[in-house]
């Protein structure tokens, strides 16, 4: 009579079966920071596996499209200026698929690519919103999961293009599209999952850390293309068990864009995310179309040159949200970066090909000051935001707001890679201006 009755069965079915099972082998209750560190864990490699699918087409595109290297690409007969200076050993030997592949070997190659791209990013960015809203209002695990299914199955359609023979542009271009779709998954999921979790008090730096992910990732996808590629040329809060009595409304669309903050940094994070996509779908590319020392790489070369670029991301996600901890700004911290990633693209743009060590520390540079606000902004302002205190505790916002915010900015990471396809066909002086 004086006892305290037990749980409910269904707070206890709300478990994972993966805790389920660690507890059953343990015998006991797995603690509330072994359940936060399996959450940072299990969401790092999801997400992690979400980006080095998304690479992939980067690294394959000088293959696919192995034109001259020479800056005015536009000229039918600019590979003979840029080889009547040099001896062979000097220039770019790295067409390894011959004369590439149909149809993106033909003149308008580069502009079908960068078509490619759009498309993927203009379904991914719509897809956020969506994927937002049903975040919200669906199991996270089974959502999660559902992406992931799909973003496996038509990264490897696109791959299939080439043992099927298939040269039609239509085809490779609905298989991108709805890659993006189910792309759209990942973020807003693995965001309010991590939000659930950790409170505001170090969740800048918990977050940096944990978004290096999304850099890790784009090195994996690098690293296993260009290998592939080459060998085929050759505060805390409680987490959410709760009972279904103690579930609010999920907040709507509308409403979360009134939060105080949703709609400025939605703004930062379009341009951001223009500069960081345009050099992830097209840095190995303008690496191999560009001499560095007088000497061009080969697509692996450029492929893994790359990767420093998401290094530097690493180190500028991890600096910024350690920053914005101790100064308990976050705005100011990622405008702050933003500034800095004006000269560091001029330099590099100027100075990156007169060495390869210079080149590296240029990239290095240019990504940490690139990616620092990116990864801030979509991580944990995202997560400050959807746990606004106007929300009066309601944690049903996190993968509506995080959706709007990265929404948004998807939307400028469609229009990057698109001026990329069609101003890169003139010089790269013109894209770096622009």
């Amino acid at each position: 009579m004086g006892s305290i009755a037990e749980p409910a069965p269904e707070v206890n079915y709300s478990k994972p079966l993966g805790i389920r099972f660690i507890e059953y082998i343990k015998r006991s209750a797995i603690s509330y920071k072994t359940h936060q560190a399996i959450v940072l864990i299990v969401t790092f490699f999801a997400y992690l596996t979400y980006h080095a699918t998304r690479k992939t087409t980067s690294v394959v595109k000088s293959a696919l499209d192995p034109q001259s290297p020479d800056l005015d690409l536009k000229s039918p007969f600019s590979w003979r200026r840029a080889y009547s200076h040099k001896p062979l050993e000097s220039t770019r030997n790295s067409w390894v698929l011959g004369a590439g592949w149909a149809p993106f070997n033909g003149a308008d190659g580069t502009a079908l690519l960068g078509e490619l791209d759009v498309a993927f990013l203009f379904v991914y960015a719509v897809g956020m919103f969506f994927s937002g809203h049903a975040g919200d209002r669906m199991d996270l695990r089974i959502f999660l999961t559902i992406g992931m299914v799909g973003t496996g199955l038509f990264t490897a359609l696109f791959g299939i293009g080439y043992w099927a023979n298939v040269h039609l542009f239509y085809y490779y271009l609905i298989v991108q599209m709805l890659a993006g779709l189910f792309q759209s998954t990942g973020w807003p999921s693995v965001v309010a999952v991590i939000g659930n979790w950790f409170g505001k008090k170090k969740r800048g730096l918990i977050m940096g850390i944990w978004n290096a992910h999304t850099s890790l990732g784009n090195i994996t996808g690098s690293v296993v293309a260009s290998i592939l590629l080459k060998k085929e040329g050759e505060e805390v809060t409680e987490p959410l068990l709760r009972t279904k009595s103690d579930d609010k409304d999920a907040v709507g669309f509308l409403e979360a864009w009134r939060i105080p903050g949703v709609a400025p940094f939605a703004l930062c994070l379009f341009f951001a995310k223009l500069v960081a996509y345009t050099f992830l779908y097209w840095l190995p590319f303008y690496i191999s179309h560009t001499a560095i020392e007088g000497r061009y790489l080969s697509n692996e070369e450029s492929g893994n040159l790359s990767t420093l670029f998401d290094v530097g991301g690493v180190v500028g996600g991890i600096l910024a949200g350690h920053i914005s901890d101790r100064l308990g700004a976050r705005a100011i911290t990622a405008a702050s970066f933003m500034y800095c990633a004006i000269p560091a693209l001029f330099f590099y743009r100027s100075y990156g090909h007169v060495s390869m060590t210079l080149n590296i520390i240029l990239m290095l540079i240019t990504g940490m000051f690139v990616n620092g606000p990116y990864a801030l902004i979509t991580t944990a302002v995202s997560a400050d935001l959807g746990t606004h205190s106007s929300l009066k505790g309601n944690s049903k916002a996190l993968a509506t707001v995080t959706a709007i915010i990265d929404g948004t900015g998807s939307i400028g990471a469609a229009i990057g890679p698109l001026l990329t396809g069609y101003i890169s066909t003139k010089s790269w002086s013109a894209v770096s201006q622009c």
